[in-house]
């Protein structure tokens, strides 16, 4: 069984009293945000030959 170790944050914001950490990326968010982009560039490349 491996031993505990500190893990370091996906993302760590320090901001004046404000501290946010995020430890890890849910795959949900990873699969919304490569459609859109998708989608998006797909929109770009069809306006661009116009």
């Amino acid at each position: 069984m491996p031993s505990k170790t500190d893990t370091r944050p996906v993302f760590e914001l320090r901001l004046y009293g404000l501290h946010v950490v995020v430890q890890h990326v849910p795959s949900w968010l990873v699969a919304l945000a490569t459609t859109a982009g998708g989608a998006a560039g797909t929109w770009w490349a069809q306006r661009s030959h116009l």
